[in-house]
């Protein structure tokens, strides 16, 4: 584990009816840091993202938070710790929008005044901009109204969590997958904001435009396993989006000012092996 990296995965492997989901990752996720996933469709991101958050159990090797353990931090102090936002959330029960926000402040929030805890609550609805929707029945949402009032909810765990832990991750597994485009940047502004305080941020993505655009540092998975890491200008290139997404680029026009890499706007997909 690296001295500053606040979870820290180490040859972790995970399988299942026979299959190596995750084969022998290497992950540290440190403070401050926007790491962003990507690799097409059954690469593994979403099972490595839940390997580092506690959800399911590594088959092979370890995870460290601080140092510590995944597996041996109960989880009342795990969820001070680290907040996520899964890709599916289903609930049964007729809440309100408000209730579900409330959901995050529950647990890891009870130490705080209930005054604080409400204010808590409408912060976070306002941040991620669903405060209208306070009242409404979250079945009554759309998917994308749903996947904001989620994100309120991980922000109010996140900062509730604050109270109890001193160093914290942020774990987004493809949050912007039901989102428009103004939702899609202003939610990886947040994110951002976010790892600027000291927090460390994974974020699953399909987009790569977005994913160099956000990204401090770039992880590139394909069939389980972790292929590329660094910074996005130095990650992605035309020989790893051939080998890894099947696609010759045609660089037909330059990147924008300031972006490492844009996709063109003339592509051609490479034939099935």
């Amino acid at each position: 584990m690296s001295e500053t990296a606040i979870i820290s995965g180490q040859g972790l492997g995970y399988a299942a009816d026979g299959r190596m989901l995750v084969d022998d990752a290497t992950l540290d996720l440190a403070p401050g840091t926007t790491t962003i996933l990507i690799g097409p469709n059954g690469a593994g991101k979403s099972t490595l993202l839940k390997l580092l958050t506690g959800e399911v159990k590594p088959s092979a090797g370890s995870i460290l938070i601080d140092g510590e353990a995944l597996q041996a931090i109960p989880a009342w102090r795990l969820a001070c710790l680290r907040s996520v936002m899964a890709q599916h959330a289903r609930l049964a029960f007729p809440f309100s929008v408000y209730e579900v926000v409330h959901l995050g402040a529950d647990g890891v929030g009870r130490a705080l005044p209930r005054q604080r805890r409400e204010a808590l609550v409408a912060e976070c609805l306002a941040a991620a901009g669903v405060l209208d929707l306070a009242g409404r029945r979250y079945q009554t949402l759309s998917g994308g109204e749903q996947q904001r009032v989620q994100f309120a909810r991980v922000l109010c765990q996140l900062e509730a969590g604050r109270s109890v832990a001193g160093r914290q991750v942020l774990f987004l597994d493809e949050p912007i997958a039901s989102l428009d485009l103004c939702h899609q940047l202003a939610l990886l502004d947040m994110a951002r904001s976010i790892a600027a305080r000291g927090v460390a941020v994974l974020v699953v993505l399909h987009d790569l435009n977005l994913a160099v655009t956000y990204a401090d540092h770039l992880v590139v998975m394909d069939q389980g396993r972790i292929i590329a890491q660094g910074p996005p200008a130095k990650t992605l290139d035309d020989a790893l989006l051939r080998q890894v997404f099947k696609v010759d680029l045609s660089l037909s026009r330059a990147p924008a000012p300031g972006l490492p890499f844009l996709l063109p706007q003339q592509h051609r997909a490479l034939p099935a092996a």
